[in-house]
């Protein structure tokens, strides 16, 4: 029985500690969400100034703006790309994480009826110990 209950305990300690690499994965995706926001916000910036202005009446002027701003959407294209990607990454580490936190709670359970299991046979050795001892002193 002790080896049982050891065997259980050292479940869950490793799906607890799969639980927490778990959130630390969720947490890494959000802020790779974050981070990839973050950037698609600045090339969306860089190509808002890049807009052809009147002060550009050059044709190289006007040529180098619209090179610039053909590669600035080029590159807001793949960073758009890079945050969905990192939200499907999120979607998925938020599912890995719901798993490892049910099997950290069901390790949980089962550890604590093994205790309670363990409590109820040391009840249950206690109530037959003291009835075979019987009676304390003789009959008068």
């Amino acid at each position: 029985m002790a080896r049982d209950a050891k065997t259980l305990a050292r479940i869950h300690r490793v799906r607890t500690l799969q639980l927490t690499l778990a959130q630390g994965e969720e947490t890494r995706a959000r802020a790779q969400v974050d981070s990839e926001t973050a950037l698609s916000g600045r090339i969306a910036a860089l190509v808002a100034a890049v807009a052809p202005s009147p002060a550009m009446w050059g044709g190289a002027g006007l040529r180098a703006a619209a090179h610039y701003r053909e590669r600035l959407h080029h590159s807001a294209d793949a960073a758009q790309l890079r945050v969905e990607r990192a939200e499907q990454a999120v979607t998925a580490a938020a599912r890995a994480t719901r798993a490892a936190r049910q099997d950290e709670a069901a390790m949980g359970k089962l550890v604590e009826r093994a205790r309670a299991d363990r409590r109820d046979a040391d009840a249950r050795a206690l109530e037959e110990a003291c009835a075979i001892a019987g009676k304390r002193h003789t009959p008068c």
